[in-house]
């Protein structure tokens, strides 16, 4: 070692105001002999950075950093600095150093990716800046063995600078150690971690402006998906732009790979959870919220990084409406799309015409505006009936769509109308940008059938077949004139008699029996075509009203086609900048029957002899509007014979019949799943591998919440088989 070298080091550690020794005879020549150095200026109280050029480009060169040397051992306080480019050193300007591992900072906190410096810590020598302002990150979970610890304070932990002063920086940490509190034990510090994690899930809603220093947490939601704690969140975001990191490595292999791919990705969408705006009521008033606004925010950025394209938001008429008719507040949901967008994701918006508490997977309970609810009291032929009396009131009924039921003499399709009027108003901004699709919800769930099987209330359990929806006054008049215009005035008094209950199978009822049974007579035709019917025209009507207010004038458009006249002239065809589109309802139990009786109750008269599917994708090409399908990640093996199920087989009917008519086609997985099996039949389904023709145009997946959190590594493998097919 050339001894002048050490002390040209230690010079400039005593002129940068530290302390420590070198100890590391190596690492102190492989800086000291690496020339040009620069020195890049950092304010005090922080550390000057001594940064070795080297001529190679990606080649490790040593940074000798000011610090405070260990009080255990006389370790040499250097760095190693991996850069793409030695040319990017002069636009870097200040460099702050984050003293804690694995330290990362969103991208729009910081440099972007092409000028981030990386530092990786030698053997044992973390060093510890003498600054107030540190640490800047502290994302490392306070879970985790001994072992593990360890593992992260490994020689191949990574440290990294930042082209922003801390201050700045440090102006938005809420994790579970503060700025200026970094000292301390580390069992000190684990504990401080498990108590900011307990109190993490409703500390956020408690700081809503506005509305007080503290709420009452029976307001907030009871249960919900998404409570992991903000600390831990930022931890997993850290682990996630390292491994990033980690893959931009090989950026000209993963470019031939990409090139490669036989198939173009699929773009994925994930649905956010259903209480992300939640209506807080206290004092007489109500108030849409943007609940764990922090943690979704850091949520947000997760997918973002992660690969996602997009998320899918319910946008409930419950919450929007609450206040009155036509008195809108969508100030939570502007709140939540601005951080939307501020992380380049897209917005799918549901307009959401029903309440949630009733369906599978439902965590919350929100239900139909207020006013909506004092209609129903007054007139409770509104809501679905069942054959014995009993009302749901998740949504209206499809009889009442032309009724003027509600406050002002207005319609059930007026108000849907209106609403989704003001919602383009609001939104104008984003429309075609931002948000990319209008899903209009059409029934229970958000999906274009009948509450024939409502599990929320324990009335149904599968695979019951379900009830028909049919005896408000207002559907048993619609059913009175058609059974006359067909000539047949016995056939409107009611629905079949012999359709059993909620929870029969279908070879206990007469009507659904597969020989034999009253649904293969002329009767059971009748019948069936005008309940299925009905349900199509109720999609029919609210698709062409909320086509018809996304296409006024000064509304955002897009260019459809452009055609060539036979007079030389062309010919422009625009279209709303927004997909419209509905969600269909995935009734695979009882496919394998001749009569499909659950898909009959729900309103798809779908059965071996007839294909129920055609005439709702004739009905949404004639609106250009797409479909979004569940159960896209099931098996048949994986449900009982004696349900004699096909989720399979109804996926191929629908899929195909979707690409026979040139509708677009999205899929959902309808249950949170993260086993192997469900990925692969998902892949298959998004891919057309496992279908006679088409594929999915995009997924949505069911759903961001703490579950995806436990499984993050395996989601992130599924997405990059949807997004990097091989």
């Amino acid at each position: 070692m050339n001894p002048s070298l050490c002390e040209q080091h230690r010079g400039l550690q005593a002129r940068q105001g530290a302390q420590a020794a070198c100890s590391d005879a190596t690492a102190c020549e492989l800086a000291c002999t690496a020339a040009p150095c620069w020195v890049l200026p950092t304010p005090a109280p922080a550390t000057s950075v001594r940064v070795a050029a080297s001529a190679a480009r990606g080649r490790r060169a040593a940074i000798p950093q000011g610090s405070r040397s260990s009080s255990r051992r006389g370790l040499c306080s250097c760095l190693l600095l991996a850069l793409d480019s030695w040319s990017e050193l002069p636009r870097i300007g200040e460099v702050w150093v984050a003293p804690r591992w694995p330290a990362t900072l969103p991208p729009q906190q910081g440099l972007s990716r092409s000028k981030s410096v990386r530092l990786c810590g030698l053997p044992r020598a973390v060093p510890t800046l003498q600054s107030p302002l540190t640490p800047v990150w502290t994302p490392a979970s306070p879970h985790g063995s001994s072992r593990e610890r360890e593992q992260r304070l490994a020689p191949d932990s990574s440290l990294y600078a930042w082209g922003r002063p801390m201050a700045s920086l440090t102006s938005s940490f809420r994790g579970p150690w503060a700025p200026g509190q970094a000292g301390g034990r580390p069992q000190q510090r684990r504990h401080a971690a498990q108590r900011h994690a307990r109190a993490a899930p409703r500390a956020e809603a408690q700081r809503a402006p506005g509305l007080g220093a503290a709420l009452d947490q029976s307001l907030l939601p009871a249960r919900t998906d998404f409570a992991r704690p903000e600390a831990e969140l930022r931890s997993m975001l850290s682990r996630i732009y390292q491994a990033s990191d980690a893959r931009q490595l090989a950026p000209e292999r993963r470019r031939a790979q990409r090139l490669a791919a036989p198939v173009k990705g699929v773009p994925v969408y994930v649905m956010l959870p259903l209480d992300t705006v939640w209506l807080l009521e206290r004092d007489g008033t109500a108030q849409p919220l943007l609940i764990r606004e922090k943690a979704m925010e850091v949520g947000l950025e997760m997918l973002s990084r992660a690969g996602v394209d997009g998320v899918m938001i319910d946008v409930w008429w419950g919450i929007a409406e609450h206040a009155g008719p036509r008195r809108y507040d969508f100030s939570a949901y502007r709140k939540l799309f601005e951080q939307v967008a501020s992380k380049g994701l897209k917005v799918q918006a549901v307009m959401s015409f029903h309440a949630a508490g009733n369906n599978v997977g439902d965590c919350c309970r929100i239900s139909l505006p207020r006013w909506v609810l004092e209609a129903g009291e007054r007139d409770p032929d509104i809501f679905y009936t069942d054959s014995s009396g009993y009302r749901n009131r998740e949504c209206l009924s499809v009889g009442c769509d032309m009724e003027p039921v509600l406050p002002g003499g207005r319609t059930p399709l007026q108000a849907r109308c209106d609403f989704i009027a003001a919602f383009a108003d609001e939104f104008a901004d984003m429309l075609g940008g931002v948000i990319t699709e209008v899903t209009v919800g059409t029934g229970p769930a958000g999906e274009l059938r009948y509450p024939s099987y409502p599990e929320g209330d324990g009335r149904w359990r599968f695979p019951g077949i379900g009830q028909f929806q049919c005896y408000d006054k207002y559907m048993l008049a619609s059913l009175r004139e058609a059974a006359i215009a067909a000539g047949h005035p016995e056939w409107g008094h009611g629905g079949p008699h012999d359709s059993g209950n909620y929870n029969s199978h279908s070879s206990e009822t007469g009507f659904f029996k597969s020989y034999g049974g009253s649904w293969d007579t002329d009767y059971g035709r009748f019948f069936l075509s005008w309940y299925s019917g009905l349900l199509i025209q109720h999609a029919d009507r609210l698709l062409g009203a909320a086509k018809a207010v996304l296409s006024q004038r000064c509304r955002p458009r897009a260019m459809r086609e452009a055609r060539e006249l036979s007079d030389g002239g062309m010919l422009y065809v625009f279209e709303p900048a927004v997909q419209l589109g509905i969600k269909l309802a995935g009734v695979h139990w009882w496919f394998k029957s001749r009569a499909h009786a659950a898909e009959l109750t729900a309103g798809y008269y779908n059965t071996r002899e007839r294909n129920g599917y055609q005439p709702i994708m004739e009905m949404l090409k004639r609106h250009g509007a797409a479909a979004s399908f569940t159960c896209v990640e099931m098996r048949d093996c994986e449900h009982p014979l004696e349900a004699r199920c096909s989720p399979e087989g109804l996926l191929n009917q629908v899929l195909s019949t979707a690409a026979r008519m040139g509708v677009p086609m999205s899929g959902e997985n309808a249950l949170q799943r993260y086993d192997q099996w469900a990925f692969d039949k998902i892949c298959d389904s998004a891919f057309g591998q496992s279908v006679m023709a088409g594929r999915l145009e995009k997924l949505t997946f069911l759903r961001m919440g703490d579950m995806m959190i436990d499984n993050w590594s395996a989601f992130g493998a599924f997405l990059q088989r949807l997004t990097c097919p091989p």
